[in-house]
């Protein structure tokens, strides 16, 4: 036959037969190039259309267990337990990502063998990550991680994979820390793995929320003043939440994890849309719509790029980021035009009843003045009946 591309198994069966009759050539002669020839279009072939899958990892294991005359009891350093070794091998309980690390470096198994699982494909092992920093206790606390119940010294030694699945809904990149795009507006002692915590706890809120798609250019300056005007109102907050989600933005609260000291951040979901999420840290009217409309500002000015993912603040750190100071000015202007603050004068001899008057003139809350007025003066003891103590967690927490 003339040696030529298999398209089929007619080609290929042909080709085996041909390859038989040829078994017995020398090389270097035009039967052995025939032969040489064959064999590499066969395995082409072969690679194309019935490719090697690779072996099992369970088989994997007990072929190096034969291998090194091991026994079950061998296994516990690398599986943890005699129960666990017996329910690995009997396919009843899955393997860890920190089990496949310690039979790779114990055993000397390829690492894309033990984590693929049977007819799956490979998962990603990202390098640099100390998992069990991430504050488990906390979130086993607050029952984030609702399918552990063990101990925390449990939870510890499968953190990779308890927070794995637990972000999986917000796809493979944004829930590894190392490849977040954010900017941070907080203190020097702000924990990394705490941050990334709550950034994927408030993702996955938003995730139950149903919004219609954000439009880009929403929010603008005429946008957080309709917004603002909601604050005239006793359920001024529940009414903005309603207000951000019929726009497309989702809105969530939820608590800070210690070492993170967060007012608020805005969050560019993995489906483009825009989260706004707060902490309530400052359970005051002021406080709140301030940290709404700076959040806002950032998906205003920095969410029409890809350069950042996400915005977190602390608005008690002051500074000259030219980012942050951007956010807070645009804010300022939003919620009081800086014309009719002017105007006003209210920095001068201010009276509780100047601050009534000049919300009610704009139809705003008079927190919203009086937590300004305290801002500028940096005398948060003043005019502190105005601001709102304790009004807003109860509304939209």
């Amino acid at each position: 036959m003339v040696p030529k591309i298999i398209k089929n198994e007619s080609d290929y069966e042909a080709a085996l037969d041909r390859i038989n009759a040829l078994m017995d050539a020398e090389p270097r002669t035009p039967a052995g190039d025939e032969l040489e020839l064959l064999a590499t279009l066969v395995e082409l072939y072969e690679n194309k259309v019935h490719p090697v899958d690779l072996p099992d990892p369970i088989g994997a294991i007990k072929f190096r267990m034969e291998q090194q005359n091991l026994t079950q009891k061998d296994l516990i350093p690398w599986i943890g337990s005699r129960s666990k070794v017996s329910e690995v091998l009997s396919l009843q309980r899955s393997l860890s990502l920190s089990m496949i690390r310690k039979l790779h470096e114990g055993l000397g198994i390829p690492g894309e063998v033990l984590i693929r699982q049977q007819g799956s494909p490979i998962q990603q092992v990202t390098e640099g990550i100390e998992w069990e920093c991430f504050p488990l206790a906390e979130m086993i606390k607050r029952r984030w991680l609702p399918a552990f119940q063990g101990r925390l010294s449990e939870a510890k030694t499968q953190a990779e994979d308890l927070i794995r699945k637990w972000a999986a809904p917000l796809g493979p990149d944004v829930r590894l820390p190392a490849l977040f795009r954010q900017h941070v507006r907080a203190g020097s002692e702000t924990d990394g793995y705490a941050l990334a915590a709550w950034r994927m706890r408030v993702s996955l809120l938003a995730l139950d929320q149903n919004v219609p798609k954000y439009q880009t250019g929403t929010v603008t300056r005429d946008f957080i003043r309709d917004l603002v005007r909601l604050s005239y109102l006793d359920n001024g907050p529940l009414l903005a939440r309603e207000f951000l989600l019929k726009n497309g933005i989702h809105f969530v609260t939820e608590e800070h994890l210690p070492r993170t000291h967060l007012d608020g951040a805005a969050i560019r979901l993995p489906d483009g849309s825009p989260l706004v999420a707060m902490t309530l840290r400052h359970d005051r009217m002021d406080n709140f719509w301030f940290t709404l409309c700076h959040e806002l500002a950032h998906i205003a000015l920095h969410f029409n790029g890809e350069e950042m993912e996400a915005f977190f603040d602390d608005l008690d750190v002051m500074g000259n980021d030219a980012v942050e100071n951007d956010a807070d000015c645009w804010a300022t202007e939003a919620l009081i035009p800086a014309e009719i603050w002017q105007s006003a004068n209210l920095g001068q001899r201010p009276s509780l009843r100047k601050i009534i008057d000049f919300a009610a003139f704009l139809r705003i809350s008079p927190a919203i003045p009086a937590g300004r007025i305290r801002r500028e003066a940096c005398n948060y003891r003043i005019f502190s009946k105005l601001v709102g103590y304790k009004q807003v967690r109860k509304l939209v927490a």
